[in-house]
């Protein structure tokens, strides 16, 4: 019996944080380890590209910063295709034909296209690669004939855009070379860890992030200095465990949850401090993310084979991903010489 392919990514902008690992790497170690996927994980610099063009020091750095987050967090290239999006020229060629079956009124309605182009300020100067990202993602996703992608919550429009785009092209060329994809999730209430300061996302762009790559002082410094409750100022006071950063990365990262809801009501009872709080969410924090680190550490000493290994996996996905083209120029009947 086949496998399913799974298909997702990230963009070599940075180190990835601890919203990236509860958002998605986290589930996408789980279905790799499960047996039951055939995982291909992309470390997406061509789509980096969109926003960063004029910066690609940003992007070479950070691809390595990426791979050895993926392999400290449990991804494995002995189960998982891990590849680099450039070196994967059918994913040029395919994004060009999907371009032709999408305007640009429908990529202008995508929610997170939307969000994100007002969140980075470009005004009247989009770029042309960012409004269209999307149609590269759909064909990121397709060409590996992907039919789950482990996602966050936001990348939702991501998915459905997906899905028209491959019905356009079956539909345009009288084929079923493409499949549709279905979008795998976090658990409720994982989709997006806030960042520190209680924003409502972790961002890069933000400075509001815990890194997975942070070392235990930092890890400590970051949690203290996290966004709590502004109305509890003495410790005996009542305080509010909604919109309690603290609370919500407990809920999240404390296993025992009974444990959890004592100290929601005891903080809400007063007499519960912030500091001690926080101290008990470092304790929860480092049991989980100190291995990881560890791990990173390893892999770091040895960036030649960490770049070995993405060369590796990039071959093999360019070979899967040339039969899916071979498929995609037959049914549009541009294999002129075959």
């Amino acid at each position: 019996m086949s496998k399913e392919i799974y298909l997702t990514g990230d963009r070599p902008t940075g180190k990835l944080h601890i919203g990236h690992y509860i958002g998605s790497l986290k589930n996408r170690v789980i279905m790799q380890d499960s047996g039951a996927y055939d995982p291909f994980v992309m470390i997406a610099d061509t789509q980096a590209f969109t926003d960063n063009a004029r910066n690609p020091e940003k992007i070479r750095q950070s691809l390595t910063e990426v791979a050895l987050d993926y392999l400290a967090v449990g991804i494995d290239p002995a189960k998982t295709t891990i590849f680099v999006q450039s070196q994967i020229k059918g994913l040029f060629e395919l994004t060009e034909y999907f371009m032709n079956l999408v305007s640009v009124a429908r990529l202008q309605r995508n929610p997170t296209v939307k969000s994100e182009i007002a969140q980075k300020g470009f005004g009247e100067s989009i770029p042309a690669g960012f409004l269209t990202y999307p149609v590269s993602q759909a064909a990121d996703i397709t060409i590996f004939r992907a039919t789950k992608v482990p996602v966050g919550d936001d990348q939702e429009p991501m998915i459905e855009q997906t899905r028209e785009l491959v019905r356009a092209f079956n539909n345009a060329y009288n084929t079923d070379v493409l499949v549709e994809p279905v979008g795998v999730f976090p658990p409720k209430g994982q989709g997006r860890l806030p960042g520190i300061d209680g924003n409502a996302k972790m961002s890069k762009s933000l400075g509001n992030g815990i890194y997975i790559s942070d070392d235990a002082d930092t890890l400590v410094k970051k949690v203290k200095a996290m966004y709590t409750d502004p109305r509890h100022i003495n410790i005996a006071d009542p305080g509010h465990v909604a919109g309690n950063v603290v609370f919500t990365y407990l809920d999240i990262f404390d296993p025992d949850k009974q444990r959890v809801q004592d100290l929601k009501d005891h903080y809400t009872a007063g007499g519960l401090g912030d500091m001690k709080l926080k101290k008990h969410l470092i304790d929860v924090m480092e049991a989980e993310m100190g291995p990881i680190r560890a791990r990173r550490e390893v892999f770091a000493k040895d960036i030649p084979a960490v770049l070995s290994m993405l060369a590796e996996g990039s071959e093999r996905a360019n070979a899967v991903a040339e039969k899916t083209m071979k498929d995609v120029r037959h049914a549009m009947g541009v294999d002129y010489f075959n």
